[in-house]
């Protein structure tokens, strides 16, 4: 099985928000964005094991600024690191200035999805190869976050977590 870059699994996607998506204070609702997020990381899984994909887990979400009605949301979905049937993805998502186009970061996200065979099976998916910094940080990062993830789970012991642990000694 070849491995691939994040950017081969890149997935954007962009849309307005509507009225019908808002709360009281006509913002997005954050379970709204928390779809638009699933979907874009589930192409993005796809693509990176061509498989069909499940969601495990929601990692981690920050909703760091509100996304007013009517703003232009892009949802970059890349799969940071790939496990033996398992992938983390990372989500940037992002808010268009109205009248300048500027684009700034408002949330970010990172899921994890299981690729799985026609009968639900877990099957194996390819390494990921990151190629620039940024990719390389959040490749790196990935291992630190399912060992914590495992941890916590009571699935592997503290000595087992060894990156963890590097990060204090």
């Amino acid at each position: 099985m070849k491995a691939k870059t994040p950017e081969q699994s890149k997935t954007i996607l962009t849309d307005m928000v509507l009225p019908g998506e808002t709360n009281p204070l006509n913002n997005l609702f954050g379970g709204e964005l928390l779809a638009r997020m699933d979907r874009a990381a589930s192409i993005a899984a796809r693509r990176h094991s061509r498989r069909i994909v499940v969601t495990a887990s929601v990692n981690h979400v920050a909703f760091n600024r509100a996304v007013p009605l009517g703003s232009v949301v892009t949802v970059e979905a890349k799969v940071s690191r790939a496990f033996k049937t398992s992938m983390e993805v990372f989500i940037d998502v992002w808010i268009e200035d109205r009248e300048s186009g500027d684009k700034t970061k408002a949330n970010e996200a990172i899921y994890t999805f299981v690729a799985v065979d026609e009968t639900a099976r877990p099957i194996a998916v390819p390494e990921v190869l990151p190629e620039t910094d940024l990719e390389k940080e959040r490749f790196d990062a990935a291992l630190r976050r399912k060992q914590l993830s495992l941890l916590l789970a009571g699935k592997i012991k503290p000595n087992e977590a060894t990156e963890l642990k590097a990060l204090f000694e």
